[in-house]
Order: C-alpha cells, then structure tokens, then sequence
C-alpha cells in the first residue's frame, strides 16, 4: 500500500476512535454527573421506586388491613346505626372520611424527611401535655374526660400522647445512646416523661391507655440501651405504687372495670349479671363464630346485644362472622404488619429512625395483643380500641399518620439496600 494512502486509512481510523471516546465521555457525563437536584427530582417521581420509594409491601398490608377493617365495621354497626341514628351508613360514612384524611396524612408523612421531627420531639411532648390539660378542663363524658370536641369528630388526647412518648424517647436515646445504660439518661427522663403523663391521664381516667403507654415506655427504653436491672426496679416501684393507690381507694373506677372478670359466665346475682352483659356476650359471639363462621354479616350478637360493636369490641363480631380460620388470616396479617415495619426499621441509616420506627409499629401489635386479651376476658374491660378496624377518627388518622412516617423510614431502608 502507497504511503499516503496507509496515512490517510490511519487519520480515518483515529477520527473514529476520537468520535467513540468522546461518545462513551459523554455518557458517561450525562451518567454520573446530572445534577442532584435533578436527580432527586428524577427519583422523587418514581413513588414506588428503589432509593426515593416507600416499601410497597407494607403499603399494600396496611391497605389490605383497612379495606378488611372497614368492611367489618360496617357489618358490625349497621344494626346499632340504624337503632340509634336511624341511619345505618352513619358510622360507615364517618369512618371513611376519617379513612380519606388518614390516608392523605399517611401519603403527606411518606414524603416527609422524619429526621426533623428529630428535632421538634420535645415540642410535641409538649403539645401533647397541653391536649392532655385542656381535656381535663372540658365537661365529663359519662364520668370520664377524654375528648376534645372539633366539629364532625373528636380528638382523643391520648392518641397523641402514645406518638409523642415514642417520637420523645426514640429522639432521647437516639441521642444519648452510648449513656443510656446509666440510669441519669434513662431511668431518670423515663420516669419524668412517664410518670407526667400516666398522672394526667389517671384524672382522666383512662387506665388502658396509662398501660399501654407503660409498655411502650419500657419497650423504647429497653432497644434504647437501658440496663435491664432497671426494668426489673422499675417493675416493683410500679406493682408497689398499683398496690397503694388501690388499698387507699385511689383506684376507684379501675377496680369497677375489674368487677366481673373472669366470670362473664358464672351467674352469682343480678348485679354482676348486667355488669358482665358486654364481655359475656362477646364470648357468645367468640363462641358462635365455630371454625369457619356464620358468614359476613350473618352476626347474631351486633343486634343490640353486644353494645356498641363497632368499638373496641368489633374481634368479636369479626370472629363469629369469619369464624376461628377468618380471625386467624387477620391476625396473621397483623403480624407481618409488625414484622415488616420493625424489618424496615432496623434498615434505617440512622439510629432515630431505628427507635421511632420499631416504637410507631410495636404500638400496633401492643394494642392488637390488648384488644384480643380484653374480647376474650383475659383482662378486665378497658377502652382499648383495635387498629384499623374499631370505629374512631382520632385513633384510626394518628395511626394511618405514623405508618406514613414508617414509609418515609422505608425510603432511606431501601437506598441501604442498593
């Protein structure tokens, strides 16, 4: 081959290796160095995506939990609806605008960097001290204080209160964690923002929720760091204390829930016999429901024998219509609930969204455990609602508010696991 033409061939190939390089840069350019904020804008689009995304399996277990919840509801209250409100949508049609904000507060947490409530953890403390002090400035309900009427729905205090011991303590430990095993950083703070509350919620009174925030005191102590020698003190100063409000007559209305239990169906006088109406007739459902059920809607009991069904004691109905297999698929759906929410919690990049996020899903099934022993007159009858299925708006928002803030530790869960 003549020179100049093996010259030329050689400028030709170079051309084309010079036009392939500066095409794979420039891929490489548009690759790795958009900028981040359009990055971000990219991903924040993608809802259900990995990095930005929330965890779809728990959104479509809690959407699987409320669809079931609000369906049961309705079977449960339509008799008690109609008999009392001469409607028998009243309570189906509240409840799902409840659902439409709960929803859109769960969509809007989602979204919401939970890092900043790092911050403002003792501000809501706070607030939730002052909900508690108006409630007890408000006229009595049947001997009891525990609502603040708004309009269409009330707001129940203590709602609030559970969600801010927990947002207070995962955002205490989170930040004194290499000390919680001294007990100035955790007996101390644990005590103070415990007893606070437990004592503003006693002149309410509102017992089960000054046991459920007992346990979640100690849960978010505990995964804090805390000692468990102090548990076990902790245990005693409170059975003490139980001890000697009971035998001074400070425990007055708790012991009235206590009278009946355990006896639902014994008949020893008139008296106990009304007085364990609601449980025993709870148990009749229970009972009546068999392995496979009466069928949805086929309730006996929702017909004006077990008051008010739609509220705390809506498992009962659940069981006699789904039957023992029905109520098992429920639970089950429960624990994977919890399962997730704590498996995601434990992903999380940081430690405050770790505590926050095992505390908001361990308050689901400390409340489903509660309810269960409670229908079943394991323990004595207390208020203790069941999560998205009793009737509420201020229980069922909260708790659709604080699993949109589980998704939004979800997001940094699944950037971990790129």
């Amino acid at each position: 081959m003549a020179p100049n033409k093996r010259m030329m061939l050689q400028a030709d190939m170079n051309r084309i290796y010079d036009d392939e390089y500066y095409s794979e840069q420039k891929i490489k350019q548009e690759k790795f160095f958009v900028r981040p904020s359009r990055q971000r804008k990219m991903k924040k689009t993608k809802i259900f995506s990995i990095g930005m995304g929330i965890d779809l399996p728990f959104c479509i277990i809690i959407l699987i939990l409320l669809t079931i919840g609000t369906i049961m509801m309705f079977s449960a209250s339509y008799a008690f609806s109609y008999y009392t409100q001469g409607d028998s949508y009243y309570f189906l049609i509240r409840q799902l605008i409840f659902i439409a904000i709960g929803l859109g507060a769960m969509c809007l947490m989602s979204f919401f960097n939970y890092n900043k409530l790092h911050r403002i953890a003792p501000i809501v403390l706070a607030i939730s001290y002052i909900a508690l002090l108006v409630v007890l400035a408000l006229p009595s309900d049947s001997g009891v204080k525990r609502w603040i009427p708004l309009g269409m729905f009330n707001i129940q205090p203590s709602e609030v209160a559970k969600f801010a011991l927990i947002l207070f303590f995962a955002h205490w430990a989170s930040k004194y964690y290499n000390k919680m095993q001294f007990a100035r950083y955790s007996v101390l703070p644990g005590a103070i923002v415990f007893g606070t509350t437990a004592l503003l919620l006693f002149f309410e009174p509102h017992y089960s929720g000054i046991v459920i925030i007992a346990i979640l005191t100690v849960l978010m102590l505990y995964i804090g760091g805390m000692k468990t020698k102090y548990l076990f003190i902790g245990f005693v100063i409170m059975v003490g204390l139980v001890l000697i409000l009971a035998m001074t007559g400070g425990l007055s209305y708790a012991m009235s829930r206590m009278d009946g239990w355990g006896q639902a169906l014994v008949y020893t006088d008139e008296d106990m016999w009304q007085t364990t109406w609601q449980t025993r007739n709870s148990l009749y459902a229970i009972g009546s429901g068999g392995l496979w059920g009466l069928g949805l809607g086929q309730s006996r009991q929702k017909y004006l024998y077990l008051p008010e069904p739609q509220n705390d004691f809506i498992f009962a109905i659940v069981v006699e219509e789904l039957g023992f297999i029905g109520a098992t698929i429920i639970l089950l759906i429960f624990a994977l609930l919890v399962w997730r929410g704590i498996t995601l919690s434990l992903r999380a990049k940081d430690k405050f969204g770790k505590l926050l996020g095992i505390g908001l899903t361990s308050q689901i099934g400390i409340q489903v455990v509660l309810n269960i022993l409670v229908i079943t007159d394991w323990l004595p009858n207390t208020g203790i609602s069941l999560p998205f299925f009793s009737y509420g708006g201020s229980s069922l928002i909260m708790l659709l508010a604080q699993m949109g803030i589980v998704l939004s530790i979800s997001r940094t869960a699944n950037i971990e696991r790129q």
